[in-house]
């Protein structure tokens, strides 16, 4: 599998990076791209991030970057975390950075395209723009938490989060214990 995972300018950046580093480490081919606006909520939340060694990386102003074309045959997109700027590009098809391409690729090819939208709360505007883009196809999936898994740290909270990405794009892997009744 290929997968491009973006993380635009909304809080929580430290969620895509652990999720790329997932993905590499569940063995899945994966690309990243980080907006300037990333990079400034990286830097504003005081995060040090390790990104691992495999996962290849696109500045999101290269729009001759492989995620650009359907050719590169992606099999599948997550935005995590997206901002409420990125979600109302990618409903209007703007397709101006890489990120925003690459989006535009997965909807035209019918490939899994899955958006971590990151805002609270949400206003009647997003809303619409969340329900134009699932009756395509698009998956939105928040970061939100479950408390059945009875997490007792953020990297298990984080962990739940991830694992329902992954589970969106039928990714096995173990991060959580599953719900059994």
């Amino acid at each position: 599998m290929k997968l491009i995972v973006a993380i635009s300018g909304a809080s929580g950046a430290h969620l895509g990076i652990k999720l790329a580093n997932t993905t590499l480490n569940l063995g899945i081919d994966t690309t990243l791209i980080i907006t300037q606006n990333a990079k400034l909520s990286i830097q504003k939340e005081n995060l040090n991030l390790q990104i691992d060694n495999g996962i290849k990386i696109y500045d999101n102003s290269d729009i001759s970057a492989p995620p650009a074309s359907g050719s590169a045959m992606y099999d599948a997109m997550i935005v995590a975390p997206c901002s409420i700027n990125t979600l109302a590009k990618i409903s209007c098809g703007i397709s101006d950075n890489l990120l925003l391409r690459a989006a535009a690729v997965m909807i035209k090819e019918r490939r899994n395209l899955i958006l971590g939208v990151r805002e609270s709360p949400l206003s009647a505007i997003s809303l619409r723009q969340m329900a134009d883009l699932a009756s395509m196809g698009v998956g939105i999936v928040p970061p939100i938490l479950g408390y059945y898994t009875q997490p007792s740290s953020v990297s298990q909270i984080e962990n739940f989060i991830i694992a329902k990405w992954l589970d969106s794009l039928n990714i096995k892997h173990n991060l959580i214990r599953r719900w059994n009744g």
